[in-house]
């Protein structure tokens, strides 16, 4: 058993800041002198109202977003949003496109197909996900409603390192396992969610960002919890919210917030995966899984081309204090979930230890 803390590369839920952690842990049984703790507040007390706006406001100010979009806090994650986006947005033409470029996003794409006819724009399974298609191979309709694509496979360890244009044809993007990693432009978007449990959060909430100008002309069969117009109305309260996961939150952003927010974060992790990437690349033993130029930040995929030894890789790592790094069961392997909390000294350790490895394998 540990006695200190390990480095968690878990892709999800993932370790969060220590000095976030820290803090919750100073406030769990009397937060701002309420004599009581976050999580036994009601969501509708002065207290917790204070919480949600300035966390709301937080998020508003790292991620620039515009006044044309409002912020949401949701149950479910964002498999609940596979659902709320076709509920919402479909009606307009009865019609989608979606791309493929990992396992969410065909989870996405076949939920959507429940509410309306979905057109593949892109599916880059015939080469196991390990590439992101370009601008020209994205195979628009004339008349989709939106255009879904996820920015960064978890499990495949892609990213999409440039915004689809899509026109006059509303962008929804997934960005669960890379949102508050980088800079974004809110306002190219119609709708971007993420689930919270990667970069912001406990899992449980989900955040979603929507043009308030798409909101209201949901299929009539829609459930109100997945009105995107109900929750605008009620701001995010039409019934209890996670309201301890959007505390965290809050923590969470200003903890980025001292870290020079999103262009610290961005110059962070473009340091920190270097690292590992570099090391693969020079490797004999151990090979990246994704294309060199769709490589994510966020999760490092590699494999030794021989599945008892990564097995073993996985096994004796964790006794080194390196957990998680066992490969998604849907491909194998190894992945290495870098989010912003993993510390660069994370990833010098866990290329220490492949070095290691290697010298014993080779």
């Amino acid at each position: 058993m540990f006695t200190e803390r390990i480095y968690n590369f878990s892709a999800g839920p993932s370790m969060l800041p220590v000095e976030v952690l820290e803090k919750a842990a100073s406030e769990m049984l009397n937060y701002n002198g309420t004599g009581t703790s976050v999580m036994e507040m009601s969501h509708r007390s002065k207290a917790f109202l204070a919480i949600f706006e300035e966390t709301k406001e937080l998020l508003k100010n790292t991620l620039a977003v515009p006044d044309s979009h409002e912020i949401l806090f949701l149950p479910g994650g964002a498999s609940m949003q596979f659902s709320a986006i076709p509920l919402n947005l479909i009606g307009k033409t009865g019609k989608a496109d979606y791309a493929i470029t990992g396992n969410f996003s065909k989870l996405a794409a076949k939920e959507a197909k429940r509410y309306g006819e979905i057109h593949i724009a892109a599916d880059t399974e015939d080469q196991n996900h390990t590439y992101i298609p370009r601008q020209a191979d994205l195979k628009f309709s004339d008349d989709a409603s939106y255009f879904h694509y996820c920015a960064n496979n978890t499990i495949y360890g892609t990213e999409w390192d440039y915004v689809p244009e899509t026109g006059d044809v509303p962008l929804v993007c997934d960005m669960s396992s890379n949102i508050l990693s980088k800079p974004i432009d809110v306002s190219q978007y119609g709708i971007i969610y993420a689930g919270a449990q990667k970069n912001m959060a406990p899992a449980g909430l989900a955040v979603t960002i929507v043009d308030k100008a798409l909101a209201g002309g949901e299929l009539p069969y829609t459930p109100i919890m997945l009105s995107y117009q109900t929750q605008i109305d009620k701001d995010s309260m039409h019934n209890t919210p996670p309201t301890y996961n959007i505390y965290m939150l809050g923590l969470v952003l200003k903890w980025i917030e001292a870290k020079d927010g999103l262009v610290g974060m961005a110059k962070h992790n473009e340091e920190k995966a270097k690292i590992l990437y570099d090391y693969l690349d020079e490797s004999a033993l151990f090979k990246g899984c994704a294309k060199p130029e769709a490589r994510s930040l966020m999760n490092v995929t590699f494999v030794t081309g021989n599945e008892e030894l990564d097995a073993a890789f996985a096994k004796e790592a964790e006794k080194k204090g390196l957990s998680n790094l066992k490969g998604h069961r849907n491909v194998g392997g190894m992945r290495a979930s870098i989010y912003n909390a993993m510390p660069t000294e994370g990833l010098e350790a866990l290329v220490a230890f492949m070095k290691e490895f290697e010298a014993k394998h080779r």
